[in-house]
């Protein structure tokens, strides 16, 4: 499975904003009836609806780990989204009977990965399988990950990425299932991770050649990596098939406690004519479901 990647729990970050400095009880002694809450209180009829925009909202699930998935997808549905992110086959039924798809199906480990040869036989495996299964659903992408050097240059690790991936593109290309590479930082939450920059990941895509491979574009580890956001988007949008989100730094809510501005990085995705999912990836520390409306609605262009 690809994440939770980050150690620190959303329930330890909920306190440490909310408590007063009287040291008034927090969010984690209420648990997971006032997230429960949260979502039967958010309105019928929101002010965000994704689907009055150009772009294809989802959102993780992981990232509201108070949530069950049944609670999520009724969320998910009440902001208008396309479906949930980083699920397996397990969950499909749940997402079925909301009419939402999965949006990015999990395969394989963050750190075990394709660019060190001693893992593609378990990472392959895994990915065949997420293959298999997204195909029957008739849905579009599978995650997977460089995984971490552990002293191999990049150079070689480029190489046992290309050897990895030519092996199973194939299956995806017969499947009608893309595999994205997911681009993360490897200053702050994913030291040693190779697939870290825009550069590195958008050879590796040319490399491999196939439509059924691109990156997964993750703003708010490539805000850490690089910057340039927009302008890397409007660059090198032909190889991204994927996109996350998040505030910086913090990984928080697309809100003024945060770097990034998504208004104008969501427009410029829109603008590409970019056609597939478009997922929140934040760790809320205010009321979940009003931050979670709130990036839907910074994100309808």
């Amino acid at each position: 499975m690809s994440h939770p990647e980050d150690s620190v729990s959303r329930r330890s970050l909920l306190s440490r904003s909310l408590a007063t400095a009287a040291g008034a009880a927090t969010l984690a002694s209420a648990g997971s009836a006032v997230a429960a809450e949260s979502v039967a209180d958010a309105p019928a009829n929101p002010s965000a609806d994704a689907k009055k925009g150009r772009l294809n909202q989802s959102v993780c699930k992981w990232c509201y780990r108070e949530l069950s998935l049944e609670e999520m997808c009724q969320a998910a549905t009440k902001f208008g989204l396309v479906g949930i992110d980083l699920l397996g086959p397990d969950d499909f039924p749940t997402l079925k009977k909301h009419g939402l798809v999965c949006t990015m199906v999990s395969s394989h480990s963050l750190a075990n990965g394709l660019c060190d040869t001693k893992f593609h036989d378990e990472a392959l495996e895994k990915m065949n399988a997420a293959i298999e299964a997204t195909a029957a659903e008739g849905w579009k992408n599978v995650i997977c990950f460089s995984g971490n050097a552990r002293g191999i240059d990049r150079k070689t690790g480029m190489k046992n990425c290309v050897d990895a991936l030519k092996k199973i593109v194939p299956a995806a290309e017969a499947a009608g299932v893309t595999l994205q590479m997911e681009l993360l930082n490897s200053k702050v939450n994913h030291a040693d991770y190779m697939c870290d920059n825009s550069e590195w990941g958008v050879e590796l895509v040319k490399q491999v050649g196939s439509d059924n491979f691109k990156l997964l574009y993750d703003i708010y580890h490539m805000q850490i990596m690089e910057g340039d956001i927009i302008r890397t988007i409007e660059k090198n949008h032909p190889y991204y098939g994927h996109y996350h989100t998040a505030g910086n730094p913090g990984r928080h809510e697309l809100d003024d406690t945060q770097e990034l501005y998504y208004p104008p990085i969501a427009r410029a995705i829109a603008d590409t004519g970019f056609q597939g999912y478009f997922a929140h990836e934040f760790l809320p520390v205010g009321d979940p479901m009003a931050g979670l409306e709130n990036a839907v609605a910074q994100c309808v262009v």
